[in-house]
């Protein structure tokens, strides 16, 4: 039994979340280098070149995830699904790099803090704060791989523009220039650890992992609990893309059963794995007194 079901809208919404991030991040990235140049702000041109990497993984992120609902084709025969999933780890690589960039950068500022513009810091803030925490909040509606990496990207600035406008505020009273490095060392500490546990994730899925929300014994469990099923092996799950999952295994049922019952535990089989994000589903029927066709030499 062979299952084949396609979620197309639902890629094409993640697709058109990751295009509004891109072009909010873009156009914003062009206002840093402006207003960068203007408030001969060293701190604002150094996040637009962060904004501009950023903006460089989202383009990327858009471009493969577009290209991964593609239909499958004679060569790959599961489509292109598995692009998003490589979109995910070249920007979490991208993340990871920029991160380990503005540590560089920030730490020396610790021990040698500069005078900043609050006045440009402040505005920009605000900014930066309405257009990144926007392209967020679009992303975070999507539940694949490739998206929750943009939606750090994107989460990283709008946290780092908070601490500037905390930064803005304090300095307008007080000149204690440490806090913008000790703030931005924090804040991309923070995101470093949930982009390395993705990195992970997206690493298990490249191996064929399990996916986390499938409990396989489980799934052995009810299909073993079908009446006239004996036994199940042989049982694999993977997953595409982190969203969409693949399942085969194989059903041993009692030997003299008519066509009538197996259609019946095949209608069983469908119940148990609706809802359970599994785009490709095969599953091979096998009478107890038949040998497996995996043990045939």
């Amino acid at each position: 039994m062979a299952h084949d079901h396609h979620h197309g809208h639902h890629h094409h919404h993640t697709s058109d979340n990751i295009r509004v991030a891109f072009f909010l991040n873009f156009v914003f990235t062009l206002l840093e280098f402006i207003g960068g140049a203007l408030t001969n702000s060293l701190a604002i041109m150094s996040d637009a070149l962060h904004d501009l990497g950023d903006s460089v993984s989202l383009g990327l992120a858009w471009y493969l995830e577009k290209k991964s609902t593609q239909s499958a084709t004679d060569r790959y025969t599961y489509g292109y699904r598995r692009l998003s999933l490589l979109g995910a780890l070249i920007n979490t690589t991208i993340l990871i790099a920029g991160s380990l960039i503005i540590l560089a950068q920030a730490v020396p500022r610790i021990l040698n803090p500069e005078p900043i513009s609050a006045l440009g810091m402040l505005l920009f803030a605000i900014l930066g704060i309405a257009v990144n925490g926007i392209a967020a909040l679009r992303l975070s509606r999507s539940e694949s791989m490739n998206a929750r990496v943009a939606t750090w990207h994107l989460l990283e600035d709008a946290l780092g523009w908070m601490a500037v406008l905390v930064v803005s505020i304090v300095l307008f009273f007080v000149d204690l220039y440490i806090l913008d490095p000790i703030l931005s060392v924090l804040i991309t500490l923070y995101i470093l650890y949930n982009v390395i546990i993705n990195l992970k994730k997206t690493l298990a899925l490249f191996l064929q992992a399990v996916p986390e929300t499938v409990d396989i014994t489980q799934l052995e469990h009810e299909l073993t609990h079908i009446p006239h099923v004996i036994s199940t092996h042989h049982t694999h799950v993977w997953s595409l893309d982190g969203e969409h999952h693949v399942l085969t295994t194989h059903v041993v049922v009692e030997s003299d059963l008519n066509r009538e019952t197996v259609c019946d535990i095949k209608e069983e089989i469908r119940h148990i794995i609706t809802n359970k994000s599994f785009e490709h589903i095969t599953i091979d029927i096998e009478y107890e007194d038949e040998p497996c066709i995996m043990s045939i030499p």
